[in-house]
């Protein structure tokens, strides 16, 4: 019975996780707490479940009340959708254990309630996108996390993050409606919402209508870009992500903006033939955007003083890598942007998740007072120069490997100024990623600082996103063979690429 109903349930637990929270957590603060523990760690079970049914089994479907499409709500559940959930789950999970006993030190107490609730309702929207296999469903979603995410950045109520909320909220609403309108010119020309049956109508669509085709194709494009934070749509994403929360900068900066690269991923391998987006200026302008993202995120990135807004513009330059690897347009790439998604949401969540805890102890946000922590705070330390390294590349690590196939994937392009791209991409990483790291450990204390215990929770977080970065950087074969087969498909549907 549950295996049947596995995918609408995964969506719906976090839901109704969040209803529960609003209707006891009021009274009892640490209910609000441990359900949403519970919630996000039976989510994650879910979610593996579902990973080892489609890698047993291949490919799953689920039609809500038994309608099929075009008039019914699917649910698709494939290789590549499987990695994306287990990925957002996975950090969801471990962010709220981080938060566990961190969170009530950050936000007014009152309002911790509605925050973890908030937090399982983006959770659940961030499941539905993924899951949903047409447009109606994945623009209701992606209009319900911009809410929650707008929320969860304003939570405190104080002026930077309320102007940072509005910023992205606004920016988010004219991404929604270049989104909107895309979908509303493909329902015009095509008269489906479903993926599969606008895929099958499309190439008569654009025989009849070839110019509304390729708008909304544009606009479709744009409006991703924007809430993805593609260079130079990215405006709101700096004050956003610096001045949320720990936990919300991580899931925000770890997963939110992810979550619009799957919706393009869906385009390009569920609706758009390769052959197709091959004729649209779309893989020079994706390319052109990806490599202005790299470079200019990660000099603004140099540039800043403040730990976060520096880890908030990195962001930026990381989300060019993963639009870089799609515009490739090559199976390697491909296969490197979707580990990208990946190894990216790992390390960004537990830089922001270990710079929380050195601001949180150091009282200091700057970069400069946070020398010599290291002694003094070991594990956020070496949680955050493991990520930072693996930021870099540095092998084994997983940033290391997502950036080998990216490379490969240029190499098999034929586009080898963007192998450059990447190189040179990594040395301004190592500019201001490497002083934090040799300064947290090699440096005196900047600041006097006295030592407090780190509650267990956040050290549990920490110690597994470095596990997990250290593992799919050596086993970095386990989720590549997985990916790789649909990926596959994808190019060999279309004359074995472009």
């Amino acid at each position: 019975m549950i295996t049947a109903h596995i995918m609408p349930l995964t969506i719906l637990l976090p839901l109704v996780g969040a209803y529960l929270i609003l209707l006891v957590g009021s009274k009892y603060r640490l209910f609000a707490r441990n359900a949403a523990l519970a919630i996000t760690g039976a989510t994650f079970a879910m979610v593996c479940y579902i990973t080892y049914l489609v890698s047993s089994h291949g490919k799953m479907s689920y039609y809500l009340g038994g309608w099929a499409p075009p008039l019914g709500i699917e649910l698709r559940a494939d290789p590549i959708t499987a990695f994306l959930l287990l990925t957002f789950a996975s950090v969801s999970f471990f962010v709220v254990l981080f938060a566990y006993d961190i969170l009530p030190g950050e936000i007014k107490g009152k309002v911790v309630t509605r925050y973890y609730a908030l937090y399982l309702v983006l959770l659940g929207s961030l499941l539905g996108i993924v899951l949903s296999n047409d447009f109606f469903n994945i623009y209701v979603f992606l209009e319900i996390s911009s809410i929650a995410a707008a929320a969860l950045v304003a939570v405190n109520g104080d002026k930077l993050a309320m102007e940072a909320s509005i910023k992205y909220l606004v920016m988010s609403t004219l991404g929604s409606g270049t989104v909107l309108m895309g979908i509303a010119g493909l329902y015009m020309v095509t008269g489906y919402l479903n993926l599969d049956f606008l895929a099958g109508a499309l190439p008569q669509a654009y025989a009849n209508y070839p110019l509304t085709v390729s708008m909304t194709l544009g606009m479709l494009t744009v409006g991703i870009a924007v809430k993805a934070a593609l260079f130079p749509l990215h405006v709101w994403l700096p004050d956003a992500h610096g001045s949320a929360p720990t936990s919300s900068s991580a899931i925000l900066s770890g997963l939110v903006v992810k979550v619009y690269i799957a919706v393009l991923l869906k385009l390009l391998y569920r609706v758009f033939p390769l052959d197709f987006l091959a004729a649209m200026p779309l893989q020079g302008s994706l390319l052109v955007m990806a490599t202005l993202g790299i470079f200019i995120g990660s000099i603004m990135a140099i540039r800043q003083r403040d730990i976060k807004k520096m880890l908030a513009y990195s962001t930026v330059a990381q989300i060019g890598y993963v639009f870089l690897g799609i515009g490739l347009f090559s199976e390697k790439a491909m296969v490197g942007a979707i580990y990208h998604v990946f190894s990216h949401a790992v390390m960004k969540s537990m830089l922001f998740l270990s710079a929380g805890l050195l601001i949180k102890y150091s009282g200091k946000r700057t970069i400069e007072d946070l020398s010599g922590l290291g002694r003094i705070y070991p594990i956020p330390m070496v949680a955050f120069s493991v990520g930072a390294l693996s930021m870099v590349g540095i092998p084994p690590l997983a940033g290391f490997m997502s950036k080998w196939y990216l490379g490969w994937g240029a190499l098999e392009a034929n586009q080898l100024p963007f192998l450059l791209v990447l190189l040179v991409s990594s040395l301004l990483n190592g500019f201001y990623y490497l002083p934090i790291v040799i300064g947290g450990f090699f440096k005196p204390a900047a600041v006097a600082i006295k030592e407090e215990k780190i509650p267990l929770g956040a050290q549990i977080s920490l110690l597994v996103l470095i596990a997990a970065t250290f593992f799919f950087g050596l086993f970095s074969n386990i989720p590549v063979n997985f990916l790789t087969p649909t990926v596959q498909g994808i190019f060999n549907a279309f004359g074995g690429g472009i």
